[in-house]
């Protein structure tokens, strides 16, 4: 067995003419002369991959140029802190690694990073893997950053027994294959960030396929702002497994899951502790059965769970044939609380106790749809209506002035940021569900102009390839509006002039960039400045 440790770092690439040690390599199988005994410059490339894995060292970055590689990429050495070795597609071309007609092992990937750390891997597509697309295994400080991965049999982005890991920013499609795990799998891993990936329809076979699992004694890390859909029937969206090891100290907050079996489930499959869980700021809606489910499958004797919050979510028809919104079945767990969260108009229930825990709290939740399912409850301090959310057949769950989840849930343990990232409260109370109503501009409520400058996230995020931006200017001021790519280039002036004060809104267009991650930065004359990331899916 192959082991794994990973440690979160950061990295910065320096462009300091001392560094000698740190240099600059190129992959381009298109080059006339390309060559594995070049010396994988610009104008004498390499002509595989895995001559630059063979080659590269601490500090040293590897441009790949436009092609289709068939090969497997094994890295042979690691980088040191401050010192990554980096994997990048040259800056707009496409870059695929195929594994078609290379059979791999179990536990092997197409990109294999095993024992080693300080390797990042950016903007590359891995497809066609008899096992894993990129895998790390035993590794330490890894970043897999804005790559693709497709048709995969088991993961298509898997760490196993790592330590500092951070998943960014990636789009899975067809993975799990019958091969077990799941599209993003994260076992065996302390510390460790998995974010803004777009993970979706999962491979047809009948084993494994979650869209994302932190599980099986994984520790110390935040699942948020993924988009996890259509998942093959029986496929979970988002997942917490304790297996038979204690597994704690994970948030999962401010995550789209749709159109799969379950939107986000916990669970102890094998007896292992799972600990200290808070699942907040996350919308679930359209799901097969349940959208938040505390689960007990009745593999072990008992299924320990301790410290589980599920706070401030919106769950919204969820429920094909059966299900509904929040199904708490877990008489092994201890401490649970169920509070701020919007249940609508889900197929069943709202919110059920199948299995009530030990020490369970249920309170300040907004209920549309009591069913009367057995053991469905209204929990104490509840709010009974309808949600009014802005566009509910359009995904659109923020809240409408008139809302009566407005200043209506409890402050106890409510994260201070909501879905968009604003911050809680903006009125008099906390509100429930996943979003906080906004004041933008002139204030619905009072009448009055906002005093300060504010940008708000964009709506919706992800998109394709139109999103909108809203912003208030408090006073009359020279307003840009840019959008950044990750590099920080500057790829589109959206907004280059004078404006009166008032509340803005602006229709970001997408249609000429390619998926990914980018930053969109607003700047009024020399009184303000904010920058906000996101994410363009096509």
């Amino acid at each position: 067995m192959r082991i794994k440790v990973i440690v979160r770092s950061i990295f910065i690439i320096l462009l300091i003419p001392c560094l000698s040690w740190a240099a600059t390599y190129y992959v381009d199988q298109n080059h006339p002369e390309a060559s594995d005994t070049n010396p994988g410059t610009e104008s004498l490339p390499w002509l595989t991959i895995q001559k630059a894995a063979d080659t590269i060292i601490a500090g040293d970055m590897v441009y790949i140029k436009e092609g289709i590689y068939n090969e497997q990429v094994i890295p042979q050495n690691s980088g040191s802190s401050g010192n990554h070795i980096t994997y990048l597609a040259y800056p707009g071309d496409t870059v695929t690694i195929d594994g078609t007609g290379i059979p791999l092992p179990d536990w092997y990937g197409v990109f294999d990073i095993t024992g080693k750390s300080y390797i990042k891997v950016s903007g590359l597509r891995v497809i066609n893997s008899t096992d894993s697309g990129i895998l790390a295994w035993g590794s330490n400080h890894i970043i897999i950053e804005n790559n693709y991965t497709y048709n995969t049999v088991s993961s298509g982005i898997g760490v196993w027994s790592c330590s500092n890991i951070i998943i960014d920013g990636n789009e899975v499609e067809l993975a799990c294959n019958d091969g077990l795990q799941e599209c993003i799998t994260v076992a065996v891993t302390d510390t460790f960030e998995v974010m803004n990936n777009h993970v979706h329809h999962g491979g047809p076979g009948t084993n494994g396929g979650e869209g994302i699992d932190a599980k099986d004694g994984s520790s110390n890390g935040i699942i948020y702002k993924n988009y996890v859909h259509d998942m093959n029937s029986n496929r979970l969206g988002i997942y917490v497994d304790a297996w038979d090891k204690h597994t704690y100290n994970i948030d999962v907050y401010q995550n789209t899951v749709h159109n799969c079996a379950h939107g986000i489930t916990v669970a102890s499959e094998a007896g292992g502790l799972l600990e200290n869980v808070r699942i907040y700021n996350n919308i679930a809606y359209d799901n097969e059965e349940v959208g938040i489910w505390i689960a007990n499958w009745s593999l072990a004797p008992q299924q320990p769970m301790k410290d589980i919050y599920v706070i401030n979510n919106t769950l919204y028809n969820n429920g094909n044939e059966w299900g509904g919104g929040i199904n708490v079945m877990n008489s092994d767990a201890e401490y649970v609380v169920i509070r701020n969260n919007i249940c609508s108009q889900n197929l069943s229930f709202q919110i059920v106790i199948e299995d009530a825990p030990q020490n369970l709290f249920v309170d300040h939740n907004l209920i549309d749809g009591f069913r009367g399912y057995p053991g469905e409850i209204f929990g104490s301090d509840s709010v009974v209506g309808d949600p009014m959310f802005v566009n509910s057949a359009e995904a659109d769950f923020h809240l409408q002035v008139t809302s009566p989840a407005i200043n209506s849930g409890s402050s106890v343990d409510a994260p201070n940021f909501d879905f968009d990232g604003n911050p809680r409260p903006q009125g008099a109370g906390y509100d429930i569900g996943a979003y906080e109503y906004v004041i933008t501009g002139v204030d619905e409520r009072s009448g009055g102009i906002q005093s300060m400058f504010r940008l708000y996230q964009n709506d919706p995020n992800p998109f394709n390839p139109t999103t909108k931006v809203t912003y208030n200017l408090p006073s009359s001021n020279y307003v840009t509006l840019t959008i950044y790519d990750l590099s920080g280039r500057a790829v589109q002036t959206s907004v280059s002039e004078f404006q009166t004060a008032g509340n803005r809104s602006v229709n970001l267009d997408g249609g000429n960039l390619s998926s990914g991650v980018y930053f969109y930065q607003l700047k009024a004359g020399n009184e303000f400045i904010e920058t906000r990331k996101m994410i363009l899916m096509r």
